[in-house]
């Protein structure tokens, strides 16, 4: 049975996300030779490990909670925070930037680009590829 009034509990998604995490490094250190390779998916510049950066819900799991918890159980929910296509691996400094902001008003600031390299159109094809398949995966649930 769902819980409608159930707080948000990161415990589940966090468990799903480390599991996500680590399967994306090794991908990474496959591609990277033996080096954690990645290309930021919002600025499309190189990353290697070492450089800081970090994985970031392009959707942020409490949006995505708030959204589906009259809907969905907390497996679930953690499943569909933790998609691939809501997975970015950018810069430290944009992933702090962004926040638990819902990316559709975050590229509305046009503070965001000053002093970075971030690309919009990146960010907007991330965000509509996010929201499309979020909503594919919950329609799956039921």
């Amino acid at each position: 049975m769902i819980e409608e009034l159930r707080p948000y509990h990161r415990g589940e998604i966090n468990r799903a996300f480390e599991r996500v995490k680590a399967l994306l490094h090794y991908d990474a250190v496959k591609r990277g030779n033996g080096i954690a390779f990645y290309i930021d998916t919002y600025t499309g510049e190189e990353l290697r490990g070492g450089d800081a950066y970090d994985y970031d819900h392009i959707f942020p799991s409490e949006m995505i909670h708030s959204r589906y918890k009259n809907k969905l159980s907390d497996l679930q929910i953690a499943e569909l925070v933790n998609i691939p296509e809501n997975i970015a691996v950018t810069l430290r400094s944009i992933n702090q930037s962004k926040g638990k902001k819902d990316p559709e008003f975050w590229i509305l600031d046009s503070r965001i680009m000053i002093g970075t390299s971030i690309k919009l159109a990146r960010v907007k094809s991330a965000i509509a590829k996010a929201k499309a398949a979020i909503e594919v995966k919950a329609s799956e649930f039921g």
